[in-house]
C-alpha cells in the first residue's frame, strides 16, 4: 500500500500508557468485557472485537489477558508524552500509518458525503494500550478494535497487527487498512442512521434474528471497507500489487464458521454475528468493485 508522504488524520487521541478509569464508565461484563451499545448483548461483541477473545479462550486454552500487549520489537524505546510508558520506532511508524489511514478516509468519505448533500463528521481514533474505558464500556486489547456509536470514536491497541499477522497469517499494510476502514464503516452506519435503525429492530428480536442483523451490519461494514478503498485508489492510487489478497486473507481469517472450526472444531451458524468467511470476502469485494454505498444493502439482499 503506498501510505507515505499521505495526509495525516489530527484525530487521533494517544492513550497508550494510560491506564482506563478516567474516561467515563459504562456497562460491564463479567472478566471485564465491554457492551458497546448497538454493538454487543444478544449479538456478541461489536465490530471485530470477538476475534481474540474466542481464540485466546476456546482454542489456546489461555487467559485471554495474556494477549494485552503491545508490538514487540527488539528496538530501542522511543519516549511518547504518556507518563511511563516507551514506544518503540516500530510503534511509532504503525502510528504514523493509522494517521495515514485514517486521514484517507476522511477524505473518501468526505467526498461521497459531499454526493449525497450531507457532511462527513470525523471520527476520532484513540490509540491504547493493555484496555480502556469508552463511552460504551470498559474493553481489553484482547477484544481487539473496535468502534463505539456513543462516542463515535475507534478504538485501537496497535498490538492487533501484530496478532492479525501472526496469529490470524494475514500479514501486510493492507490488511491492517481494512480492520481501519471497516471500524470507519461502522462510524459511517452511524451518521446514515442505520446502526439506529437496527438496533430498534434488534431490541424487537429474538435472539437468532438479533444475530442475523449484527451479521447484516458487520457485512455492511466490510462493503463500505471497499468502497472506501474502491475511491482512494481511484483518487490517490493508493493499491499496490498484492494488496488486495491481503485485505481478503484478512477478511477470510475473521469468519465466523473459520473462527468457531478453530476453536471448536465444528460451527453453530445460529450464533454468527459477523458473517462466514466467504461472505466478509463477497461483500469487501462488491464494495472494492463498484464502489457504491447502494450495492452495500446487505439488509435487503436475501441471504447476505
Amino acid at each position: 500500500m503506498l501510505w507515505r508522504g499521505g495526509r495525516r488524520s489530527e484525530n487521533i487521541e494517544d492513550r497508550r500508557g494510560v491506564g482506563p478509569g478516567s474516561f467515563g464508565g459504562g456497562m460491564r461484563l463479567p472478566g471485564g468485557f465491554s457492551v458497546p451499545p448497538g454493538r454487543v448483548g444478544r449479538g456478541g461483541l461489536g465490530g471485530i472485537a470477538i476475534i481474540i477473545v474466542v481464540l485466546a479462550a476456546l482454542y489456546f486454552g489461555i487467559d485471554p489477558g495474556a494477549l494485552i500487549q503491545g508490538v514487540p520489537s527488539d528496538q530501542g524505546p522511543v519516549a511518547t508524552d504518556q507518563a511511563g510508558y516507551s514506544a518503540t520506532p516500530g510503534e511509532e511508524e504503525l502510528r504514523d500509518f493509522v494517521a495515514v489511514v485514517l486521514g484517507d478516509t476522511e477524505d473518501t468519505w468526505s467526498g461521497i458525503f459531499r454526493q449525497m448533500n450531507r457532511s462527513y463528521d470525523y471520527p476520532t481514533l484513540i490509540l491504547f494500550t493493555g484496555a480502556v474505558d469508552s463511552a460504551c464500556g470498559y474493553a481489553r486489547s484482547a477484544m481487539g478494535p473496535f468502534y463505539c456509536p456513543a462516542d463515535q470514536k475507534v478504538y485501537l491497541d496497535l498490538g492487533f497487527f501484530a496478532e492479525l499477522s501472526r496469529r490470524f497469517q494475514a500479514p501486510g499494510d493492507f490488511a491492517a487498512a481494512y480492520v481501519i476502514a471497516h471500524e470507519v464503516g461502522h462510524h459511517v452506519q452511524t451518521l446514515l442512521g442505520i446502526t439506529d435503525k437496527v438496533e430498534a429492530l434488534r431490541a424487537r428480536a429474538n435472539e437468532t434474528q438479533a444475530n442475523s442483523l449484527s451479521v447484516r451490519v458487520e457485512l455492511q461494514a466490510d462493503c463500505f471497507a471497499g468502497v472506501w478503498a474502491y475511491h482512494a485508489d481511484a483518487a490517490r492510487q493508493i493499491l499496490e500489487a498484492g494488496d488486495v489478497d491481503e485485505a481478503l486473507a484478512a477478511a477470510s481469517a475473521i469468519g465466523d464458521d473459520q473462527l468457531q472450526r478453530e476453536a471448536q472444531g465444528y460451527v453453530v451458524p445460529d450464533s454468527f454475528t459477523h458473517g462466514t468467511s466467504a461472505q466478509r470476502v463477497r461483500w469487501f469485494r462488491l464494495g472494492l468493485a463498484k464502489g457504491s454505498l447502494g450495492d452495500c444493502d446487505t439488509f435487503n439482499a436475501g441471504e447476505p
